[in-house]
């Protein structure tokens, strides 16, 4: 390229400070990134993009950081319209006798979509950018997730029992293969299998499961060691702990992503370490169930990769990605009785590469680096809360909300813009949302 050479792009966004992740810990000041199509085309110095790229739009962001999309990898989108319903309960008295029983009188599609619709644009106003969803009527979820142009890892529900969208195992792996097949190779939607959690499916159908993943490369995921009331009662009926269950079935592996994970001894550790599963942490969800504490840091030390969630907006109760890690930050200190255990740059890189390893992508997701999708967000550092600035990254995990996102791109499409919500009818939404509240309440 000559001096003289001058680059046509689609957008470039000017940011006051740029978090690229890769590589780690990293934070530049005065970037330019510039976007083409739907890949990020540059990373560099706004002096030198001066000289080098002419574009068709370009945004000032003098006061704002620019960071990945964040992957929210585990959660119960449509469970958003049963967000405080059930509160203060602990987890199997919130199923048996709260959760299931309100699913079996009001899911159905039209729940399923409205419900969908309300977590993404909570998700897309917080700063996500992709998201995992097990729940009924997956179908559903993945054609609003396309239709909004929100990445979605889109888990078909797998249990014994029948439910509203099956009779059984059968039918539910049926219906699942379907799935994979209708989405396989998709930009945007990643379909997967969602066995419940060892104790709501046996070994037959998560031996199927596991065939299907192996067969189609649909990724698995399952609720596992959520409790310590689920480990004693699997080892008290069979003798060993869920997750030496999970590895003589074969489920566990580079392709299977465990959980919640809040009970773990040197035999989970070195089972989840020697198969390359990956594990997701949902902090506030367990906290909030009172199920226990992931060990973030010593997972981290054996080299597993370690993600992040929120769960459903019905144990949480918010679907805000930056409190998730602000709690998981702490919690992990905690536990491991060492301040310094979880970073702020390694609390967000579980929220944005560690979230694209899982999902098989990281060679698209999870930072922003020349060659990758445009899946980013702008947090606006403005405010007073988040004065004086000394260290974005800081800011963003303890300082920070997701209500100071204020702008995010998905494979290159704007879909918040100075905080508004681009691709979704809000209210309409309030109107459907308001609609089911008064039919629960009924």
């Amino acid at each position: 390229m000559t001096a003289n050479t001058i680059i046509t792009a689609d957008t470039r966004i000017n940011a006051r400070w740029l978090i690229p992740v890769e590589p780690r810990a990293v934070v530049l000041e005065h970037q330019a990134l510039i976007i083409q199509g739907s890949r990020i085309a540059a990373v560099l110095p706004q002096t030198e993009a001066d000289q080098t790229y002419r574009t068709r739009e370009t945004l000032d962001l003098n006061q704002h950081v620019l960071l990945p999309g964040l992957i929210n990898l585990h959660g119960h989108t449509a469970m958003s319209l049963f967000r405080g319903m059930a509160d203060d309960l602990p987890l199997m008295t919130w199923l048996n006798d709260h959760i299931w029983p309100a699913e079996g009188r009001f899911v159905s599609e039209q729940f399923v979509m409205d419900g969908a619709r309300l977590a993404m644009a909570e998700m897309l106003r917080t700063g996500t950018t992709t998201f995992s969803d097990m729940y009924f009527f997956p179908e559903v979820t993945a054609q609003v997730a396309h239709d909004t142009g929100m990445r979605a890892q889109v888990c078909f529900p797998l249990m014994d029992m029948p439910t509203v969208w099956g009779s059984g195992p059968e039918e539910y792996l049926h219906k699942g293969a379907g799935l994979i097949e209708q989405w396989q190779g998709d930009d945007y939607i990643m379909p997967a299998i969602g066995p419940h959690a060892p104790y709501t499916v046996a070994d037959d159908p998560l031996k199927e499961a596991v065939a299907l993943s192996r067969r189609t490369g649909a990724a698995l995921q399952i609720h596992l060691h959520e409790t310590a009331f689920e480990v004693e009662q699997a080892v008290k009926a069979s003798g060993i702990r869920p997750v030496s269950r999970m590895q003589a079935l074969g489920v566990l592996g580079e392709n299977t992503q465990c959980v919640h994970m809040t009970q773990i001894d040197d035999s989970d550790l070195a089972a989840l370490s020697a198969s390359g599963t990956h594990v997701i942490h949902c902090p506030e969800s367990n906290l909030k169930l009172a199920s226990g504490f992931c060990p973030v840091d010593t997972l981290q030390q054996r080299g597993i990769n370690v993600c992040i969630g929120t769960d459903g907006a019905a144990s949480n109760n918010d679907l805000d990605l930056f409190g998730e890690l602000r709690t998981a930050a702490m919690i992990a200190k905690a536990v491991a009785g060492d301040a310094a255990a979880l970073s702020a740059h390694r609390a967000l890189e579980m929220a944005t590469l560690n979230g694209a390893r899982a999902l098989g992508r990281s060679d698209e997701l999870g930072s922003l680096l020349p060659g990758k999708l445009a899946d980013l967000i702008a947090v606006d550092l403005s405010d007073p809360f988040l004065q004086p600035v000394y260290d974005p990254a800081s800011h963003l995990v303890y300082s920070n909300h997701g209500r100071a996102v204020s702008h995010s791109w998905i494979h290159g499409v704007p879909q918040l813009q100075d905080g508004r919500l681009t691709r979704i009818d809000v209210p309409d939404l309030m109107l459907r949302v308001e609609a089911w509240r008064k039919q629960i309440l009924s």
